[in-house]
């Protein structure tokens, strides 16, 4: 499911542009390169590294932000780093999912810090024949092996009127990439999703557990046709980083896929476009304040 793409560790939790690695601590006051820009923003210059606890009282992270961007609102759910950065916004908690060991503690810190709404954002394989890459699709609800998980009906409505063209319809979370267009077919057949992630479900779960405000809006990267070439599932990392050396190794040992990497990977620019094209109108809260 394009995992492949970044090349960078997503690294932990990005709170408000700032980017906190591991256990919750070096955080980077900066706003990252190809990060969305809201109007009325300014864009800082420069990093302040400063050591911070995720959960040391309630200042914690955004102690050292200015007023209007201390409003903590929604949770962005996302598994790789150019996701991340994209997401990161305003009184959004953006949290990767290398961090996934520490979920449970960082949702239930934001939780009584006073976030009330988590979204799962970023790219998704497409299940559905119909759905190209870069169509958008907007969880009616996420399926969990067959279990659902009910997203949140105005938030959902809010995303589905803002983004053009969205289709509303089930997604499915799974724990490993599907990529063969047979798998995607049959998955389609069964589930009746229309789109597969590695990340929804599980924010399905904690937003169920804590009482959160939940929603899932996904890009699609590779089309149901599309099957994933083995190099670039080889360099697909636990956190959501990617190996270059396992791709280059593998596409050393069968060239032939060459061909269906380089369309993945231009399926991939076509999707961050979209991603970054999005968020913009999606602005700060991600559409749960006005819903």
């Amino acid at each position: 499911m394009g995992r492949f793409v970044c090349l960078n560790v997503c690294g932990g939790v990005i709170q408000c542009g700032s980017l906190t690695r591991g256990n919750g601590f070096m955080t980077f006051q900066t706003q990252f390169a190809g990060q969305t820009q809201f109007a009325g923003q300014t864009r800082s210059i420069g990093a302040n590294l400063t050591k911070q606890r995720l959960n040391d009282g309630d200042p914690g992270l955004v102690v050292n932000l200015p007023l209007e961007q201390r409003h903590r609102i929604v949770i962005a759910f996302v598994g790789m780093g150019f996701e991340a950065k994209i997401a990161a916004g305003p009184g959004v908690l953006v949290v990767c999912r290398d961090s996934r060991r520490d979920l449970p503690n960082i949702i239930e810190s934001a939780v009584r810090q006073g976030y009330r709404g988590v979204i799962s954002f970023g790219v998704a394989g497409g299940l559905a024949a119909n759905l190209r890459t870069g169509d958008w699709v907007v969880a009616s609800t996420v399926l969990d092996a067959h279990v659902p998980h009910a997203t949140d009906a105005a938030w959902s409505s809010s995303l589905v009127a803002t983004i053009p063209g969205a289709t509303y319809a089930p997604i499915l979370g799974v724990d490993a990439p599907v990529a063969e267009p047979a798998m995607k077919r049959e998955l389609h057949k069964t589930t009746g999703a229309c789109a597969v992630d590695m990340e929804s479900h599980v924010m399905g779960r904690l937003a169920a557990a804590h009482g959160l405000a939940f929603a899932a809006a996904r890009v699609i990267i590779d089309p149901a046709e599309r099957a994933i070439p083995s190099a670039a599932l080889l360099g697909m990392r636990p956190d959501g980083g990617a190996n270059a050396w396992a791709v280059l190794r593998d596409v050393v040992a069968r060239p032939s896929q060459l061909m269906a990497l380089v369309r993945v990977a231009v399926d991939a620019f076509a999707a961050r476009a979209e991603l970054l094209r999005v968020r913009r109108l999606l602005g700060p809260h991600f559409r749960l304040a006005d819903s």
